[in-house]
C-alpha cells in the first residue's frame, strides 16, 4: 500500500474506494455507447424531449443540493460556535442553567441571571491571584439593540487584541465597540435598560458614554457589543463603582467588597488546564456555579451530531424517493420512443444494444443532475451562511469537504444501478406490439 494512502482521511479512502468501484461500470457503458455508435441516439433522446429532461435533472439537483448543502452548514456552524468559546476558558456564576449561561456570556443572548455579591469576587480574586486573570461581565443594558456588557479594559484586550482604532477606555463614561457597531471613534450615547426594542424609550439621559475605541473582528456577536467598564453599568444604576471611595476615577480591579454592586458572571482566563480544573472544582458548589464553556457547547454539538445522523440518513431517504420519482418517469418517457426503439430491433440491433442506450440515457440524466447537485450545495451553504451570519452575529465559513463529496459520490452510485431499472423494463416490451402503435 503506497505511503500517501495512509495520509489521506478516511472520507477520501472512503471516496477514492467508491471511485475505484464505479470507474469500471462507467468505462464499461462509454464503452459500449463508443462500440454501438449511440452518441447521435442519446442526443436524439435528449433533444427530443429537452424540457422534460432538463426538469428530471433539475429535480436531482436540487435533492442532492439541498441534502448536501445542510449537512455542510451543520459543520460550519458548529465550527464557528467552537471558535467564539475559545477565548472563555472558565466562567462562575450563581447557581443555575448552565447552557444559559453559555448564551448570555459567550453568545451575548438576553437572560436575567443572579448576581455575584463581593464575598465571592473577593474569594475568585485570592484564588486566582497570580494564576489566572478574572473580569466581570455585566449585562442588562443596550444600544439600539447593541449589547453593552461591563467589564474591564484587560478584557477587551483578551478578546480582540490590538484595537482597530482608538484606545481603551480609563473612565467609566467611556466605550470601545465591537467591529460591527455604528458609532464612530469620538461620538456620544446614551445607554438604554433592557434589550428590546421599548428599552430605547427608557435611556439613561443622565449619562453619555464616549466612544474612545473599536476592537478588531472577532467573527463572534462580541463584534456588535459596546463594552465600558463595569463601573459604567454601576453607575448608571446608581449602585456606586465598585470602590471604597465613591469618587475614585480609577476603573478596572481591585474592588472593594463591601462596595461591590455584584456581576452576573466572572471570566476567569487561565495560562494551564490544571489551574483551570482547580479553580472549576473549588467554585461549582452549592453558593456558585463554574463551568467550562468549552465542555457545554461540546454537549451541544454532541446533540448537533445526532441531528446531523438524523438529516443524513433524511438526505439519503430523499435522495432515494427523487430517483423512485424520476425513474418511474423516465420508464414513462421511455413508452414515448418505444416505437423507435422496436424499429431498431427489428433492423437487427440485439437487446443489449437497446439495453445500453435505455440506461445511458437514464445515467446521463441522473449523473448530470448528480453532480449540478454540487453547484446547488455551493449557492445553498454560502446563502444559508450569510443568512445564520447575519442573524446570530457568527463568522460561518460552510464549506463543501469530503463527507458532502462522499454523499454525492453514493447518490451518483445509486443513480446509476438505479437506471438499470428503466433498461430493463424497456426490454420486457413486445417489439411487435411497440411496431403497431
Amino acid at each position: 500500500m503506497p505511503a500517501v494512502w495512509h495520509d489521506l482521511s478516511a472520507d477520501a479512502q472512503d471516496l477514492a474506494i467508491l471511485a475505484a468501484l464505479l470507474s469500471p461500470l462507467l468505462l464499461l457503458g462509454w464503452g459500449i455507447c463508443r462500440g454501438y455508435a449511440l452518441m447521435p441516439l442519446l442526443r436524439s433522446l435528449f433533444l427530443r424531449h429537452l424540457w422534460t429532461n432538463l426538469a428530471f435533472i433539475a429535480l436531482v439537483a436540487i435533492s442532492v443540493g439541498l441534502g448536501v448543502g445542510l449537512i455542510a452548514q451543520e459543520r460550519g456552524l458548529r465550527t464557528a460556535t467552537a471558535r467564539v468559546a475559545e477565548k472563555f476558558d472558565l466562567v462562575i456564576a450563581a447557581p443555575g442553567d448552565e447552557i444559559g449561561m453559555l448564551m448570555a456570556t459567550v453568545f451575548l443572548q438576553p437572560s436575567d441571571a443572579p448576581l455575584l455579591d463581593g464575598q465571592m469576587w473577593q474569594r475568585v480574586a485570592e484564588a486566582a491571584k497570580g494564576s489566572a486573570r478574572i473580569a466581570p461581565l455585566a449585562y442588562g443594558d443596550s444600544w439600539q439593540g447593541h449589547t453593552l456588557i461591563g467589564s474591564t479594559a484587560e478584557f477587551v484586550t483578551h478578546l480582540s487584541g490590538d484595537l482597530a482604532e482608538g484606545t481603551a477606555f480609563t473612565a467609566p463614561s467611556q466605550a470601545v465597540v465591537g467591529a460591527g457597531v455604528p458609532l464612530r471613534v469620538g461620538q456620544g450615547f446614551a445607554p438604554a435598560h433592557g434589550s428590546s426594542p421599548a428599552a430605547e424609550a427608557d435611556a439613561h439621559d443622565d449619562m453619555t458614554v464616549r466612544v474612545v475605541g473599536r476592537m478588531r473582528a472577532t467573527g463572534s456577536p462580541w463584534d456588535s457589543a459596546i463594552i465600558l467598564p463595569v463601573e459604567g453599568v454601576w453607575l448608571a444604576h446608581g449602585l456606586g463603582n465598585g470602590h471604597a471611595d465613591a469618587e475614585d476615577p480609577q476603573v478596572g480591579p481591585p474592588f472593594a467588597p463591601q462596595y461591590f454592586p455584584g456581576t452576573p458572571a466572572i471570566l476567569v482566563t487561565t495560562r494551564d488546564l490544571p489551574t483551570a480544573y482547580a479553580l472549576q472544582s473549588r467554585f461549582d458548589g452549592d453558593d456558585s456555579m463554574a463551568f467550562f464553556p468549552g465542555a457545554v457547547l461540546s454537549r451541544l454539538h454532541g446533540l448537533m451530531g445526532n441531528l446531523r445522523e438524523i438529516m443524513s440518513v433524511m438526505s439519503v431517504v430523499t435522495q432515494v424517493i427523487v430517483l423512485a420519482a424520476v425513474t418511474t418517469g423516465l420508464i414513462v418517457l421511455s413508452r414515448l420512443f418505444s416505437r423507435r426503439l422496436a424499429l431498431l430491433q427489428a433492423l437487427g440491433a440485439p437487446a443489449r444494444m437497446i439495453f445500453a442506450l435505455i440506461w445511458s440515457y437514464a445515467a446521463l440524466l441522473l449523473g448530470i443532475g448528480a453532480v449540478l447537485g454540487l453547484a446547488v450545495a455551493f449557492g445553498a451553504v454560502h446563502l444559508l451562511s450569510a443568512m445564520l451570519s447575519a442573524r446570530t452575529g457568527l463568522l460561518i465559513a460552510a464549506d463543501l469537504g469530503w463527507a458532502e463529496l462522499h454523499l454525492v459520490a453514493a447518490c451518483l452510485a445509486l443513480g446509476l444501478l438505479v437506471a438499470l431499472i428503466p433498461a430493463l423494463v424497456a426490454l420486457r416490451r413486445d417489439v411487435t406490439e411497440a411496431l403497431r402503435r
